[in-house]
């Protein structure tokens, strides 16, 4: 996060501390005191108050009566929810994900390539009597999650290296920390043209996810199904990569890819 240490250019300083404040709200998922918004935004106290004010007015944030803390509005829960309906991607997928999940029966999970990771646009539920599935707007790891590792074997290799510069995360005893031992992993992938991630983002959860490319390859962004591990196995069962793989190219071809997307698994 930015530190907001200057008062020049007021104008737009002030709009970027008030996104700053957003942002940090959502990252904390609770409730924060002016202090600690403060703190974490590198400015004062008064500072911060004037606009946590305003943004409360505004039906951005909503103040605790009790604890006089801060928490995100109302009004950037329908912003999220209109930017998801305005979004192609979504509109696109929308019928081949249900198509999916009603052949699979598992949790169908779209989403798109950001710099820290694969940001989830939109799910489906799927049909098991236990609920699994991601939240959108979450943001996966690209070293730990099926998606995320997708991601890196079909991406530019600028942005893959930008990365790798970075420490891998260990989630779970067996996430990949070993860059040496991912990049070998990344050549499967690529070569089979679909990602799996057992146990390695939470215990007893696994994900099968295919790339979404666009006119030129380029990639797009993910689809994926989610469940337990005695629903989607190591490997994925070959009905199931089929179908996502097959949902995965029907969207890519609507978006303007021409042909079938790279990979053995057919």
């Amino acid at each position: 996060m930015p530190k907001i240490s200057s008062e020049k250019t007021e104008g737009v300083q002030s709009v970027v501390l008030a996104l700053s404040i957003l942002e940090t709200l959502g990252d904390a998922r609770g409730h924060l005191g002016v202090t600690s918004l403060a703190e974490s935004l590198g400015t004062t106290k008064s500072r911060i108050h004037r606009h946590l004010q305003t943004l409360v007015q505004q039906g951005y944030i909503v103040q605790s009566p009790l604890t006089e803390r801060y928490r995100l509005g109302s009004k950037l829960i329908e912003l999220g929810n209109a930017a998801i309906s305005s979004s192609d991607i979504v509109g696109i997928a929308s019928q081949p994900m249900r198509a999916l999940r009603d052949q699979c029966d598992q949790a169908v999970i779209l989403g798109q390539i950001e710099e820290e990771g694969i940001r989830i646009l939109t799910t489906l539920s799927g049909k098991a009597a236990v609920e699994v599935g991601v939240r959108p707007g979450s943001v996966l790891d690209f070293s730990t999650s099926a998606q995320g590792k997708m991601a890196l074997a079909f991406m530019s290799e600028k942005h893959r290296e930008r990365v790798f510069a970075r420490p891998l995360p260990e989630a779970t005893p067996y996430s990949i920390t070993d860059l040496n031992v991912l990049k070998k992993h990344l050549q499967d992938i690529r070569a089979r043209g679909w990602a799996e991630a057992p146990n390695e983002a939470a215990i007893g959860l696994n994900a099968l996810a295919f790339p979404v490319l666009g006119p030129s390859g380029e990639l797009l962004g993910s689809l994926a199904i989610v469940g337990l591990t005695q629903f989607i196995k190591s490997p994925p069962a070959e009905d199931q990569i089929r179908a996502v793989g097959t949902a995965a190219e029907q969207i890519s071809n609507v978006l303007g890819y021409y042909g079938q997307l790279p990979g053995t698994w057919r």
